[in-house]
Order: C-alpha cells, then structure tokens, then sequence
C-alpha cells in the first residue's frame, strides 16, 4: 500500500470535511455500529493501535470492542485535506482509558463515496 504524506495536506475547516466522514464520525460518536459499518466499502480496513481490521466483520467487531471497552468523548478539533481522496479529522478524547486524553488523528481515504481506508493514529 503506497504510504501517505500527510504533512501535504492543508488545513480546512471541519465544516468542509466530506458528508461521507461527517456522517461516519456522528455514527461513531454516537456509537450507532449500523450507520457507520454502511459507510465503509467492502474491501475497507481499519488500522488502530497498531492492528489492521480488513471488511465488514472484523470493522464491526473492532467498533463494538471499542464502544463496550471505553467510555470517552470526543470533540473534532481539527481538519484537512491533502486531495479529494484523503483527509485528515483531528480529534481530542477524554475518558476512562489509560491515560484519559488523547489526541488522535483519523486519517481517512474515500473511494467511490465510501471509507476504503481508516488509520487511527497519534
């Protein structure tokens, strides 16, 4: 898979974020697993602390592991935009995982109106 630049991408408001992602984040946040699973395509991955998630089950099961592990909040604090594929939702989550704050990257690629691709970093 052909590793991303992302220190290209340039700031946007989050308002300017695609619906696709918009709606994703709101599921998410929201933890409505149904919505969000509708949002990815077929052959979608997930990447998060370090382990890839390939399809609808395995995105599934990690997104149910991941609303009945933790109990957190999320506020988008930031966006960008490196083309019309790739970009950028920065988020601040707080709550009762160890260390209780993050700041984490999701670093998202549509194709075709969907998630092909979800990396969740630092």
């Amino acid at each position: 898979m052909t590793e991303i630049n992302w220190s290209q991408a340039k700031a946007i408001e989050p308002g300017e974020l695609p619906e696709t992602i918009t709606r994703y984040l709101t599921a998410h946040q929201a933890r409505d697993i149904d919505t969000a699973i509708a949002l990815y395509a077929p052959d979608a991955t997930v990447t998060d602390e370090g382990r890839t998630h390939h399809g609808p089950e395995q995105i599934r099961a990690w997104l149910s592991r991941s609303t009945d592990e933790y109990t957190y909040t999320t506020e988008l604090t930031a966006a960008a935009k490196l083309h019309d594929q790739h970009y950028d939702a920065v988020h601040h989550l707080a709550g009762n995982f160890p260390g209780g704050t993050a700041d984490l990257h999701f670093r998202f690629t549509l194709r075709d109106g969907l998630i092909a691709r979800l990396v969740i970093e630092p």
